[in-house]
């Protein structure tokens, strides 16, 4: 959590995913710390302290979404990223702005389950390994009328579960003995690809009346679920995948849901981040808007859920009071000061992002540790290949990217993504069936594959 990282240090490690933007990262970094320090105050006080919410201008690719996301990583906190041009008015059809805060919470659910599947994991692993004892060697059926009124009654009062193995076998001695070798065997991974039958928990069908439901915060498959059995379909697996779904199902068996919900709802409302992006599309200045919902509505909706309030979902109220809010936009067409003030003034921390220059771009193309070089050069490495790019190669398709940037739309650094897979393109596809070894990108190859393209200005538009 951020107690454990400075302003200074979340600076550093944002750094190695994303190359300059040094106000932006400091300023995301000062107000994600500030929520450990709120917390170090008196009660009474830390309810008055509000999140500074931020807002960042600068144009599409220069890094505005990889840093809120790359941030939320940091600090292990939900995450949830939403374009406001989905949202429209109360009273039109569409998204409601207060799913944003559900998503946020079922993203807070699934990373509060993840902790907790890992607490319970080698105990969740011994009872999967069981089951997968009984299966490979079954006991004897013993079907009896006191175990059908037995199952019947269980039905009833709702405590019956299909997944539940029931106790209606009978194990001789050879089975015990079989199922004690079969034990051994598994502990020690010589079963792995042998096939295995198991009963999985069939998956639930999209029903359009219960999203609709799940909008206003109601959980139509958790009410009919407990009047239902749930339905089971029999899947044949190997050994090692089927114990990862007997884990998965003997994990929700040991976890209780009631209070992981509630440290998913106090983990929403405490550290969770929502990155509302293309603000500058519902703002009045921008021309697109005419004609269409009124777009002002759909800020003076937002409005409440920035300035804290409670949105009911299927897990319990939550408090939006200390939720981060970062927006961005490329306002090209519109100014921050187009948003309605009300709205203004929930976003006190403005930063502006830089296009980025041709010097940005090799250093993209090089220093983070997830960069586009090291990620083909690995996929490349699973075919047997080598993968080599000179200094000159990768200056040359920076100023490819950047002149291409300034000539046609400016894309920012996904303009390096389109170029890099057209340059490389006849290796990807000769490469699994060809002995390679190594291979060298030199500016000369750079320039014979992509040169024609670059001067042909309507070649450019459609392919690079």
């Amino acid at each position: 959590m951020t107690e454990e990282k400075t302003p200074k240090q979340i600076v550093e490690l944002l750094d190695k995913y994303i190359i300059g933007q040094n106000e932006a990262k400091k300023s995301v970094a000062v107000a994600l710390y500030n929520r450990y320090r709120r917390l170090q105050l008196p009660k009474q006080m830390q309810q008055d302290i509000t999140p500074k919410n931020m807002l960042m201008a600068g144009p599409t690719g220069v890094g505005k979404t990889e840093i809120a996301r790359r941030l939320a990583k940091i600090v292990d906190a939900p995450f949830v990223k939403v374009e406001a041009t989905k949202f429209t008015e109360v009273g039109y059809v569409g998204r409601d702005v207060e799913s944003m805060v559900r998503d946020l919470v079922e993203e807070a659910v699934r990373m509060e389950e993840k902790d907790q599947f890992e607490r319970v994991k080698l105990q969740a692993t011994k009872k999967a390994n069981n089951r997968l004892v009984k299966l490979i060697v079954p006991g004897i059926k013993r079907e009896n009328r006191e175990n059908s009124m037995q199952q019947m009654m269980q039905m009833l009062s709702g405590n019956f579960n299909m997944n539940q193995p029931q106790d209606n076998e009978e194990v001789t001695d050879d089975i015990r003995n079989e199922r004690l070798s079969v034990a051994d065997q598994l502990n020690k991974g010589l079963l792995e690809n042998r096939e295995v039958t198991i009963e999985v928990e069939q998956a639930p069908k999209v029903n359009p009346m219960g999203d609709m439901m799940g909008q206003m915060g109601i959980d139509m498959s958790s009410l009919m679920g407990d009047l239902m059995p749930k339905k089971t379909v029999k899947r044949t697996l190997k050994v090692s995948d089927a114990r990862e779904v007997l884990i998965q199902e003997e994990s929700k068996k040991l976890i209780n849901y009631d209070s992981l919900y509630q440290r998913a709802i106090e983990r929403t409302q405490q550290n969770g981040i929502i990155f509302i992006d293309e603000i500058d599309k519902i703002t009045a200045g921008n021309k697109k808007t005419s004609g269409e919902v009124s777009r002002e509505g759909v800020q003076r909706d937002i409005l409440p859920i920035v300035e804290g309030s409670t949105v009911s979902t299927k897990y319990g109220p939550v408090s939006t009071d200390h939720i981060l809010f970062i927006a961005a936009g490329a306002f090209a067409e519109s100014k921050p000061s187009d948003l309605i003030p009300e709205l203004q003034g929930r976003f006190p921390i403005r930063v502006e992002l830089n296009a980025l220059t041709q010097e940005d771009f090799v250093k993209i193309l090089k220093d983070p540790q997830n960069s586009l070089l090291k990620q083909y050069i690995a996929l490349l490495k699973a075919d047997g290949i080598k993968l080599v790019f000179t200094q000159e190669a990768i200056d040359r398709i920076a100023q490819i990217a950047f002149e291409v940037n300034q000539g046609t739309d400016n894309i920012g650094a996904r303009r390096l993504a389109t170029i890099l897979e057209k340059l490389l393109e006849d290796v990807l596809y000769e490469g699994p069936d060809m002995n390679m070894g190594e291979i060298t990108i030199t500016q000369k190859y750079v320039d014979q594959k992509l040169s024609d393209i670059i001067i042909n200005k309507d070649l450019t538009k459609f392919i690079l």
